[in-house]
């Protein structure tokens, strides 16, 4: 039988919690209640919060710096690649072309940017990479940089890569395939995974311009 000094410990533990989990509910909803309610995309992966991304420097194909500043104020598709690729990265390249245009008719070019980075910055020299990248468009920014900050964007990203050199000289290349989303404010909130069908990249970008 509990003594009534025990009873009175337990129903001061039970008012102790109770109010413990009625404060981090108030805090939950008041965290929560302004964010704005994701959109309905067809394609894109948005995460719950938008993440923050740390200082880097990459070099544009024209000899431009490129850094956080230039992520913001638009709506930002970064796909990390290499110009030798033999399939991935220009089907997806040609698959961004395509959205380009689309984009384009719908009036919402000057919302949004699309980058390429390439992930082997020895091959691809900056001549070489606004030739590969001009290919598929003008508008495109091709850039690259040296391994640790092209690793330390990677990594903050959520984008891996590794090259690899055989015994005959040969580099083999392998990186992930998903397009990046950096909002407005510079900020990584998501990402298109493939494969990509261009209909529905422009319609979630299109959609994303609207949200935010």
């Amino acid at each position: 039988m509990n003594s009534p000094a025990s009873s009175r410990t337990n129903t001061t533990l039970l008012i102790v919690l109770a109010a413990v989990v009625a404060a981090f509910g108030f805090w939950f909803g008041a965290r929560y209640a302004n964010a704005p309610a994701q959109p309905k995309l067809a394609s894109a992966l948005l995460y719950p919060e938008p993440r923050a991304i740390p200082e880097f420097q990459l070099q544009q194909a024209n000899g431009k710096p490129l850094t956080n500043a230039d992520w913001r104020g638009r709506w930002n598709f970064v796909y990390f690649g290499y110009a030798s690729c033999p399939d991935v990265c220009p089907t997806t390249l040609a698959e961004l072309k395509s959205v380009w245009g689309e984009l384009a008719k719908r009036g919402v070019q000057d919302k949004l940017r699309i980058d390429f980075v390439s992930v082997d910055p020895e091959r691809d020299t900056p001549d070489a990479l606004a030739k590969y990248v001009g290919f598929f468009s003008p508008d495109f920014v091709a850039a690259t940089g040296t391994d640790a900050e092209l690793a330390k964007l990677t990594r903050a990203l959520g984008i891996v890569y590794s090259r690899t050199k055989k015994d005959d000289g040969s580099i083999e290349v392998d990186h992930s395939g998903s397009i990046v989303i950096v909002d407005p404010q510079g900020r990584l909130v998501g990402l298109f995974r493939p494969p990509f069908v261009a209909r529905s990249l422009a319609d979630d970008m299109v959609t994303l311009t609207g949200w935010r």
